[in-house]
C-alpha cells in the first residue's frame, strides 16, 4: 500500500487514522504492519465498505472533505472499497539496524543469510557483487545499475530490498548507498579473505 508524503505526515502526527483504497484484494491485513519512509505503521483494521456506509467521522479521520472527495481519490480503480485504520507505530527498525557496525558474533549470521540468498538464485551468487556495486556507484539510478546485470529494474530493486532488510543498504532520493552496517560487513569480509602472513 503506497502512501504519499502528506498522508504519511498526517498519520505520524495523528491527524489521519483512516485510509481508503479500492482493491481487487487487500494488500495489508488487520494486525499487520507496514514499513514506510516515515516509519512503521500498525494496521488496526481492514474492512470492506460501501460508499453509503462511510461515516462523517471516517472521512474526517481520512483527511477528506466529503463523499465526493473520497470518490475522486479512488476514481479510476476497480474493485472493492476498503477502509483501513492505521496508526504510527514508531521508527522503522531497519533505520537503527543499518547504523550499527557488525559485531564478530553477527558476522557469520549475516554471511549465512547472504549465502542462502546466493544458493537460491537461478543465475548464481549476487549478494557481494551488488554490495560492491552500490559501494562503487552510490546515488546511481536503479535502472542503470540493473542494466549492468542484464536485469529489468523491478527484479533488481527486489534484490536490493532484501539487502536493505538486513540493514546493509540505504535508499537515497536517487539510487542507493551502503549503510554503516554494509560498509562494516564488506570490510570484515575482505579482511577475513586476506591471507595471513607466514611468520618465521
Amino acid at each position: 500500500m503506497l502512501l504519499d508524503n502528506p498522508t504519511l505526515q498526517g498519520i505520524v502526527e495523528g491527524r489521519i487514522r483512516v485510509v481508503f483504497r479500492t482493491w481487487q484484494k487487500p494488500t495489508v491485513k488487520t494486525g499487520g504492519t507496514l514499513r514506510t519512509r516515515m516509519g512503521l505503521l500498525a494496521i488496526e483494521a481492514v474492512d470492506a465498505v460501501r460508499f453509503k456506509d462511510v461515516t462523517a467521522r471516517d472521512l474526517k479521520q481520512a483527511g477528506l472533505r466529503d463523499e465526493k472527495h473520497l470518490k475522486a481519490c479512488v476514481a479510476g480503480r476497480t474493485g472493492t472499497l476498503y477502509r483501513i485504520r492505521v496508526k504510527h507505530a514508531g521508527d522503522d527498525p531497519r533505520i537503527a539496524l543499518r547504523s550499527q557496525t557488525l559485531t564478530e558474533e553477527e558476522l557469520p549470521k549475516i554471511r549465512a543469510r547472504l549465502e542462502r540468498m546466493d544458493k537460491a538464485s537461478s543465475d548464481g551468487p549476487w549478494t557481494i557483487q551488488y554490495l560492491e556495486t552500490i559501494e562503487a556507484r552510490p546515488a546511481q539510478r536503479a535502472p542503470e545499475l540493473a542494466e549492468m546485470y542484464g536485469l529489468e529494474t523491478k527484479p533488481f530493486k527486489q534484490r536490493v530490498r532484501r539487502l536493505k532488510e538486513l540493514g546493509l543498504t540505504e535508499s537515497l532520493p536517487v539510487g542507493y548507498r551502503l549503510s554503516p552496517r554494509g560498509v562494516s560487513y564488506l570490510a570484515q569480509t575482505r579482511g577475513a579473505a586476506k591471507p595471513r602472513k607466514k611468520t618465521s
